[in-house]
């Protein structure tokens, strides 16, 4: 579809060196768009640059914290240098805490709510702002079901919390970027199989995948069209809006 090409633009993928985040990556770059990504190992972020360049499509790896601002500046320059001012953001880059609500220290209750929550804040403010001024731009926010919905068996308070947020983050910056040509949704996924998430697990079977509709869990691949199509203009009247993308799950 040519609407789903994002020929001459620049990605940028937070935590897009492993699972969603790394599909997420490869999906903009196979539209057309040149890709950026970060996560705070450096290596990590080169090595996921070469195997995109190595497909065809110009792509820079940049290590570098989402709660760290002045890293997050400097990112931005490298980017702009080495590849162009960033047209789309994806916001990716986040963390997990399963733990009774009793149980949780203030300090891990911080930080999961400074990366996945500040993290995407800090994010949308800096690269938000050249988008405001240039007058376009797409932030796609990777929230979760977690963010509608409580999850069996394991208490997760804190994450629930942080992706609700990012929920509404998301339609707030919508409404207010809006008339500048900027769009900002969201995507909200159920259970995938990536590293962090033991889909595979049979204790979780009757929770994690017979409470589900559609009774599977996603593979990382079948996100990647998503994220393209918010990304370009085949999603050119969408805007605030969060994309369930869960097998059915919060249905029920």
């Amino acid at each position: 579809m040519p609407d789903q090409t994002l020929s001459g633009q620049v990605a940028l993928v937070t935590g897009g060196t492993r699972g969603l985040g790394k599909e997420f990556a490869r999906a903009l770059a196979r539209a057309g768009a040149r890709v950026a990504v970060i996560s705070r190992d450096q290596a990590d972020c080169d090595e996921a640059a070469a195997e995109i360049s190595a497909a065809g499509t110009p792509a820079i790896g940049v290590g570098a914290d989402v709660t760290n601002r002045t890293q997050l500046e400097r990112c931005r320059h490298q980017i702009e240098e080495a590849l162009g001012p960033v047209d789309v953001l994806v916001n990716n880059a986040g963390i997990a805490l399963k733990k009774d609500a009793l149980d949780v220290t203030f300090e891990e209750w911080s930080h999961v709510l400074s990366v996945n929550l500040d993290g995407v804040w800090n994010c949308c403010q800096i690269f938000g702002r050249g988008m405001v001024a240039r007058g376009r731009g797409s932030i796609i926010n990777i929230g979760s079901m977690s963010g509608l919905i409580v999850n069996r068996p394991n208490n997760q308070p804190a994450y629930n919390a942080s992706k609700a947020a990012v929920h509404h983050l998301t339609r707030s910056l919508a409404a207010e970027w809006a008339p500048y040509g900027v769009r900002v949704n969201a995507i909200a996924p159920g259970y995938v199989k990536t590293e962090m998430s033991p889909v595979d697990d049979p204790d979780l079977r009757r929770w994690w995948i017979e409470d589900a509709p559609m009774r599977r869990y996603a593979e990382v691949e079948e996100f990647g069209p998503a994220v393209v199509f918010l990304a370009g203009a085949a999603s050119s009247f969408v805007t605030g809006s969060v994309l369930v993308m869960d097998g059915g799950y919060t249905l029920f």
